[in-house]
């Protein structure tokens, strides 16, 4: 008999199963539960952009394409940039990922040696730490803080620097929290960086959903900070495109070029049909964007009261498509509040300390479900603390 524990690498045995998925699987065995836990967009992906990938197929378009991805596709996401959040990129310094993901793996891989320190801001997406340990780095996490709407401030984020620091992951839009980081919150951080060899991995995969008027900035458009971010962003979450598993990644040559040679070997091509499909998206469809972000915006307004009439202080998030209610005064653990929740009454959320330590106490509930199913579920919560809080009172 072989003994696989001494055939498999330790690196991957020690990791831990995503603690999303984990409830994303129990709520799969519930008959007629109301899931919250992915962030998944139950919009369509809008017409005009699945009419592109038709096209494509009918025209024979199955090839692979350049190892880059499609000049057409790469100059578009570069035109993008420059419309959308007044970047400069030329098309040589980005290429096309199979999904944010792979963009995010890459950038870490290209960057983290062994004994390498990566900066880790948390809650997080559960991603970026175990990518930097099957690197041989070491995660180093900031615990952002509810009274700091969760951002990154530039005194936590200097006092976790050392000389051993290469990377510094900048998760904002932020899933699981929503929180973000303004023009000014940004410049702050870029003071401590200047001046420093170290790198930013910033994950923009939400800079498309943020609310309350004032549009995403990136930290590569802060002065001095181009040089040093690796910017990554995609088109599952604002083109309700998660299935086309299609992302793109930009940054300075030097650091590009290396990422692209991991992705010639382990990769090839990006998904040829999802690639015609993305330049509609990218070209045409800004007006689809806007009128799914007022719908998660109707739904994030309607959650955040919920959940702070039912007496759950519930920051107000400002961009993505997840709320993170505090479940402290019930007296549970963010572990126990969701199963007991999802046995109870058949609604699943996702424990906050699945993102990291300083996640402990609170849950996360995505509103990318129709606004029906939401309501649902927030009735559903809302017997489920009134049920707990006579149980609790029982002599």
């Amino acid at each position: 008999m072989i003994d696989y524990s001494k055939i498999l690498s330790e690196k991957v045995a020690e990791l831990k199963p995503s603690g999303i998925r984990k409830f994303f699987d129990l709520a799969a065995e519930v008959e007629d539960v109301i899931a919250l836990t992915i962030g998944e967009p139950d919009f369509k992906t809008p017409w005009h952009i699945r009419e592109a990938g038709i096209d494509s197929l009918k025209k024979g378009h199955t090839w692979y394409t350049a190892n880059a991805g499609l000049i057409e596709l790469r100059q578009e996401a570069s035109k993008y940039l420059k419309r959308r959040f007044n970047l400069d990129y030329d098309a040589k310094d980005i290429f096309i990922t199979v999904g944010g993901s792979e963009a995010i793996d890459l950038t870490i891989r290209a960057i983290i040696d062994s004994g390498d320190e990566m900066l880790l801001p948390i809650p997080s997406f559960v991603c970026y730490d175990p990518i930097c340990r099957l690197a041989g780095g070491k995660v180093v996490t900031i615990e952002t803080k509810r009274e700091n709407d969760f951002r990154l401030t530039a005194e936590e984020l200097r006092a976790a620097i050392t000389p051993k620091t290469k990377l510094l992951v900048l998760p904002f839009p932020n899933n699981p929290t929503g929180a973000v980081m303004r023009r000014e919150h940004l410049e702050e951080i870029a003071e401590v960086l200047r001046g420093t060899d170290i790198m930013v991995l910033s994950d923009e995969i939400y800079a498309e959903l943020t609310y309350g008027g004032e549009r995403h900035v990136s930290i590569a458009e802060i002065e001095g900070m181009k040089e040093r971010t690796i910017l990554v962003n995609g088109f599952s979450k604002a083109y309700a495109m998660t299935g086309w598993r299609l992302g793109y990644v930009a940054g300075p040559s030097p650091i590009i070029s290396q990422m692209l040679k991991i992705h010639q070997y382990g990769i090839m091509s990006s998904p040829t049909t999802s690639q015609y499909a993305a330049v509609v998206a990218m070209r045409d469809c800004d007006d689809e964007v806007e009128k799914m972000k007022k719908e998660y915006d109707m739904r994030r307004r309607y959650l955040v009261k919920a959940f702070n009439d039912m007496g759950l202080d519930c920051f107000t998030p400002e961009g993505a498509f997840y709320v993170f209610p505090c479940i402290k005064s019930t007296g549970l653990s963010s572990e126990e509040f969701c199963e007991k929740l999802l046995r109870s009454k058949k609604v699943a959320v996702v424990p906050g300390g699945a993102f990291g330590s300083s996640g402990e106490g609170f849950v996360r509930v995505s509103y990318s479900y129709s606004l029906d199913h939401i309501m649902e579920a927030a009735k559903r919560i809302k017997e489920f603390l009134e049920e707990l809080e006579n149980e609790q009172h029982k002599p």
